[in-house]
């Protein structure tokens, strides 16, 4: 019986002491640039033959603009991604501060329906940025500018008369948006 009381005893003092532990950690961020300042992710993904990602370069009918030596052959097969976040506030009313990046590159050299290869030839990359603030209880209010499509190497000129031009998937636009987290994550 002493020992499960020393046990449970020695469990609680320190669950009591990394509570502590944590409250001083938190208490002792950095105004500015603490230890979590930045957070991000990058994906890469591989598009199968005839699922390619579209960036909106050129028209669906591209093939029939030259079949496997159409100009516009822009319909990628890779895409790298990723996100920043910054948050280079650690106290005060400025902490729920933060600033995004979001670039997008598609790699490929296909036309649907026509010609379908693994080739990385650049496509060009996407591009949005902003900034946002933690309003409490999950929420989080964003503002969000995204760019045109900039096109890289051999499509950055005029690729016939499949080419829709430079907007790309989204065009250019500014956003104020709203966010909601839920859940926690396992890890």
């Amino acid at each position: 019986m002493k020992r499960v009381l020393w046990l449970v005893v020695c469990l609680a003092v320190s669950g009591c002491v990394q509570a502590q532990e944590r409250l001083i950690e938190q208490s002792s961020d950095r105004m500015f640039f603490p230890r979590d300042t930045i957070w991000g992710y990058t994906q890469f993904d591989v598009a199968p033959p005839h699922n390619e990602v579209d960036p909106n370069l050129c028209r669906a009918d591209a093939g029939l603009q030259g079949g496997v030596n159409a100009l516009c052959n822009a319909f990628g097969r890779y895409m790298l991604s990723g996100l920043v976040e910054i948050r280079p506030f650690g106290q005060g009313p400025l902490r729920r501060f933060m600033l995004f990046a979001e670039p997008r590159f598609l790699f490929g050299s296909n036309v649907p329906q026509t010609m379908y290869t693994w080739s990385m030839a650049p496509i060009g990359w996407e591009r949005s940025w902003g900034a946002g603030i933690y309003l409490g209880r999950g929420f989080e209010m964003r503002v969000t500018q995204h760019f045109l499509f900039n096109r890289l190497g051999d499509r950055n000129h005029y690729l016939g008369a499949a080419d829709l031009g430079p907007n790309g998937p989204w065009g250019r636009y500014n956003v104020i948006g709203v966010r909601k987290y839920f859940g926690q994550r396992r890890w």
